[in-house]
């Protein structure tokens, strides 16, 4: 079995990017992501919009909720997605593990449409990222 990547996904409220993103990993790449989410202040909550579009692709969220980030969320992490939209290292200012900034927009207050382009975008970056580690797998020791 190949070594999966603890990969925490993070926004501002997880409860749309972040849960979209946790949901997706574990659809398209169980295989070598091992996804959990967290927000830097939690909303609560998991808008229907959210769900919604998931659904559209046959995406379950089920047993997702929404959470705030726990320092020991980072250091049970291999990977953070930082999906703020702010800089990581303006968030991560004590030892972090190794951190990727994605810019995908927050729908949040926004009709489908942008929910539905924002989790296309997300899509597009986890096969990227599985893809990735799927390399790294297959040829261990090649940066």
């Amino acid at each position: 079995m190949a070594l999966r990547t603890k990969v925490l996904f993070l926004c501002i409220g997880n409860a749309c990017r972040s849960q979209m993103a946790e949901a997706i990993a574990k659809h398209a790449a169980s295989d070598v992501i091992d996804p959990s989410s967290a927000g830097l202040i939690a909303l609560g909550e998991i808008p229907g919009p959210t769900i919604a579009v998931l659904t559209e692709r046959g995406i379950s969220i089920e047993g997702q909720h929404s959470k705030t980030l726990r320092p020991k969320d980072l250091s049970a992490a291999d990977l953070v997605v930082n999906m703020t939209g702010r800089a990581g290292s303006a968030i991560f200012t004590e030892p972090a593990p190794p951190f990727e900034d994605w810019d995908v927009g927050d729908p949040y207050g926004f009709n489908l449409g942008v929910y539905r382009e924002i989790r296309d975008k997300i899509e597009a970056r986890i096969e990227i990222l599985a893809r990735r580690l799927r390399e790294q797998v297959d040829s261990p020791g090649t940066p």
